[in-house]
């Protein structure tokens, strides 16, 4: 059925009085802040020993049972393209070129895990939350699909699967909850071989990324990055040269996403009764496009394809014809070749036959004896 923008429309307006009507009843979701958890975990990823080896990236492709990608995560060549996280690969490695010259760099990227996360702060069904251990968690039965999460989080990691039409998720790194709840270790920090990852306590992580810088002030930035940003991650950095050039926001500054979007969602009652409507709409709307791309881009293709077949068809009838003139001709000239070698044959053996046949008749004629001389007496 068509939707047309009138109806679309209508539709809003109607969704709107009833919001209207019960704005009074209604109740948003709060922005309450979270604190985080004393005791919760994450990972210390130190980016002077990544090797860009991208065991990381196969390892978590296996727990998380994510299709396999393009290219095996043994071709490294992926590595001179700058990528960011799908809703199929959770974590990428990048490479980087130090600005003072010298060997490539890697680091990891992933879901950071804030203390407090945007994601979270801006979710109006809470289908994302902060777990005690220190992982952002994700319900896909709360979600209506709004992707306020993308555009909240700083970091550019939450993605949507936009190709699953009826029950689409927002997906990213959950830090292997999982694992963590069965007391193992995340599959890419268990798999690294240069121990470039590190799991622990929060707090135990900064301290030994402290002990590291002070052992080794000359080999890394005096900073750990995800310690104070956005109000703290539980995941942490340390790198040798600047931030920014492994890829990472400098410009984040220590204020956690709660305090910056407080009173963002004060329209929240109005928002939750237009948004099933909305995303119907909006979702019918773009399925008709897409149906509308999708037909016409089948209908170009067969017409390229009939073409082709079309002058496949005259180009073979041409060779065809082309042959057969060729062949007739062929076999035109070897049968007036033959005929004139079997003619030339046929006249040697008559002129063969007929000198033959003299020689014999010539021998059997009678000899004239008045023409012979008689014999001398002896």
């Amino acid at each position: 059925m068509a939707i047309t923008r009138r109806k679309f429309i209508g539709w809003i307006g109607a969704a709107a009085g009833a919001t209207t009507l019960t704005a009074v009843n209604s109740h948003g979701a709060s922005n309450k802040e979270f604190k985080g958890h004393p005791q919760s975990v994450g990972v210390l990823h130190d980016a002077t020993r990544c090797i860009g080896c991208r065991l990381c990236e196969a390892a978590c492709n296996t727990v998380n049972e994510m299709p396999a990608p393009d290219k095996p995560f043994d071709d490294l060549s992926v590595l001179d393209t700058l990528r960011r996280t799908t809703e199929k690969t959770h974590t990428v490695v990048n490479k980087f070129q130090p600005t003072a010259g010298g060997s490539p760099l890697f680091a990891k990227k992933q879901c950071n895990h804030c203390m407090e996360p945007a994601c979270a702060s801006a979710c109006f069904v809470k289908a994302f939350q902060k777990d005690k251990t220190g992982a952002v968690s994700y319900d896909a039965s709360l979600c209506v699909g709004c992707r306020y999460c993308m555009v909240a989080c700083p970091f550019g990691i939450p993605t949507y699967e936009y190709d699953e039409p009826l029950t689409p998720r927002v997906l990213k790194c959950t830090m292997c909850l999982p694992l963590i709840r069965e007391g193992k270790l995340p599959g890419c920090v268990e798999v690294c071989p240069r121990e470039a990852l590190i799991f622990g306590e929060r707090s135990q992580l900064i301290k030994q990324a402290r002990r590291r810088i002070q052992k080794f002030p000359d080999q890394y930035v005096d900073h750990i990055y995800g310690e104070t940003e956005m109000g703290g991650t539980n995941w942490l950095y340390l790198s040798g040269v600047p931030f920014s050039e492994i890829g990472m926001r400098e410009d984040l500054g220590t204020t956690s996403a709660p305090e910056l979007t407080a009173g963002a969602l004060s329209a929240v009652p109005m928002v939750v009764g237009l948004w099933p409507v909305f995303l119907t709409g909006a979702w019918a709307i773009s399925r008709r496009k897409e149906k509308i791309a999708a037909e016409e881009k089948a209908k170009a293709i067969e017409e390229t394809l009939n073409s082709a077949a079309e002058d496949t068809r005259k180009q073979l009838d041409d060779q065809r014809k082309k042959l057969t003139r060729e062949k007739e001709s062929a076999i035109a000239f070897e049968i007036k070749k033959a005929l004139a070698e079997a003619q030339q044959k046929a006249e040697e053996e008559l002129k063969a036959a007929a000198e033959q046949k003299a020689a014999a008749e010539k021998a059997t004629e009678p000899v004239d004896q008045s023409t012979v001389p008689p014999e001398e007496d002896k």
